[in-house]
């Protein structure tokens, strides 16, 4: 998709967007817009085919201008709803609708006038920067698997004139450098739309595609594209040899073998970058560390789960591809703060060497854990993992993982589940979350839910009964953090969708990257 900036005069767009609020009220820029269009507007409005309530659109054709005039032949109304509770939701929703009727048409380029559009809790450089965010996820298609491959959409070019709220405009003092802040936000807006499309398009490939091993490949091709990215890639006999009994005892009955993939993004800063993506950064920098479960498909291994739609558990790795599409986009930001991005991928079988309920594994860290249930596999291998990471002395470390369908249950597909041992980096992520409108909410990490892990024949065990089952997967997870500043979020509700519209939602992919962007070195 090509973004570019224009004044809204002489266009030569297919079609143009129109903001009307509730009960017909028009913006400035569709003002204009209808009055090139003779009215026309203005009428359907009047004759109450469109009300302006939000995400609801309709697209009018045929050039309805003055005599000598060449409107576009296309003029869509899009509804905003309230415009005094016109916010980022509201918006959002409104450019959901607009570019799902964009698709169905035939308009190869579109223009949106944004001049007097202002929300009630994000400035302008947000709106413009979420103007090519949902423009990139709108146009995602998967295609991988198909033998017969939908028409391409004809959309090609997207042409804004910016709000007036552009966050630099004003201290700019010049229409020339509001259009630059203007595009960089739009550019910015379709990196991150691009990557949470990477972290989707990974999500929805089948598990017989996406094993351990295509994760590895897709993490050094990402590699490949940029200087500032670093991958090591370890296989068993090297994880065995650094002791991660509890990482390789869920890939056991598998015939694909476990891999742990680093992606280290070094940004330059205090000299050097050095490409081994073996751990200490050359320039004694301190990352920032994001952390994946990556189960490329989980069968619940010996303790097998039910069939009705374990076809789902495909998206057991939407933790992973959270993180590998983070890192792409924290290289094609060039962000100023180095990122380590580490994941941990297997597959979780029941085979004839699978690891049974009672067995009982050391892991990384020296610590003994009791299996008890070998459907509880997520936090076996992001143990190993978060241990792993102590070498990289992070900064802070976030693990991202479709943990427990007890999140699910609690949030449904609408939050992020939350825990963390640091209250500055847990509120820091649920601010970003609101503002990315990628939202998670907290749940408690009290030392009170510690005593459901007691074992008598280990340290611990990997399940604490049926109550809190989200936290105690937590609190799992949390004897493995005493070094660093950590937080843990739970996507199992948020990662995917079933029904009708299955597939997988490329969260928390705006959270992390809001996250790191607002990052200082």
């Amino acid at each position: 998709m090509k973004y570019s900036v224009k004044n809204g005069k002489d266009l030569a767009a297919d079609c143009i967007v129109a903001v009307v609020y509730a009960k017909g009220g028009l913006s400035a820029g569709a003002k204009a817009a209808d009055a090139a269009w003779g009215g026309a507007a203005k009428k359907v409005i009047a004759l109450g085919d469109f009300s302006g309530k939000a995400g609801e659109v309709l697209l009018l054709h045929g050039s309805h201008g003055a005599e000598g005039s060449r409107p576009p032949k296309r003029l869509l109304l899009a509804g905003a709803g309230n415009p005094k509770k016109f916010d980022a939701k509201a918006y959002t929703k409104m450019l959901q609708g607009a570019f799902k009727a964009l698709l169905k048409s035939r308009a190869a380029s579109v223009h949106f006038d944004f001049q007097d559009l202002s929300l009630k809790d994000r400035d302008g450089g947000w709106l413009s920067e979420r103007l090519a965010l949902e423009a990139e996820r709108a146009v995602y298609r998967y295609e991988e698997t198909k033998s017969s491959k939908k028409k391409p959409h004809a959309l090609k070019s997207i042409s804004l004139a910016p709000p007036e709220g552009e966050s630099s405009s004003k201290a700019a003092g010049t229409s020339t450098k509001a259009a630059g802040a203007a595009l960089k936000h739009l550019r910015q807006g379709a990196v991150i739309g691009k990557a949470v499309n990477r972290a989707r398009q990974l999500g929805n490939l089948p598990g017989n595609i996406c094993t351990p091993n295509y994760l590895a490949a897709q993490a050094r091709k990402l590699a490949g594209r940029y200087d500032s990215l670093s991958v090591k890639v370890l296989g068993e006999q090297q994880m065995s040899r650094l002791g991660m009994g509890s990482l390789l005892s869920v890939g056991a009955g598998s015939a694909q073998e476990s891999k742990l993939i680093v992606l280290h993004y070094r940004s330059g800063k205090g000299g050097g970058k050095g490409k081994d993506g073996s751990g200490k950064a050359k320039d004694g920098s301190k990352p920032y560390a994001i952390v994946g479960k990556g189960i490329t498909f989980d069968t619940g291994g010996i303790s097998l789960k039910p069939g009705a739609a374990m076809d789902e558990m495909k998206f057991d790795m939407c933790g992973a591809a959270s993180v590998i599409a983070t890192m792409g986009g924290v290289a094609e930001l060039k962000l100023p703060v180095d990122v380590v991005g580490v994941v941990a991928a297997a597959e979780n079988m029941p085979g004839s060497r699978a690891t049974k309920p009672g067995d009982i594994v050391t892991s990384m860290s020296g610590k003994t854990i009791e299996i008890l249930n070998t459907d509880a596999e997520g936090r076996l291998v992001l143990c190993d993992a978060l241990t792993y990471t102590e070498r990289f002395k992070p900064r802070t470390v976030i693990d991202i993982a479709t943990l427990t369908g007890a999140a699910a249950a609690t949030f449904g597909p609408h939050a992020t589940a939350l825990l963390s041992n640091d209250r500055d980096l847990a509120d820091t992520l649920l601010e970003k979350g609101r503002h990315s409108l990628d939202r998670a909410w907290e749940l408690p990490l009290w030392d009170e839910y510690q005593s459901q892990l007691d074992s008598n024949f280990a340290d611990f065990a990997n399940i604490g009964g049926r109550r809190a089952g989200t936290i105690t997967a937590a609190c799992f997870l949390s004897r493995f953090t005493d070094k660093f500043k950590w937080a843990h979020l739970d996507i199992a509700g948020s990662a995917w969708r079933s029904g009708p519209g299955k597939g997988a939602t490329g969260r928390p992919v705006g959270l992390l990257l809001e996250y790191l962007r607002t990052r200082k070195a």
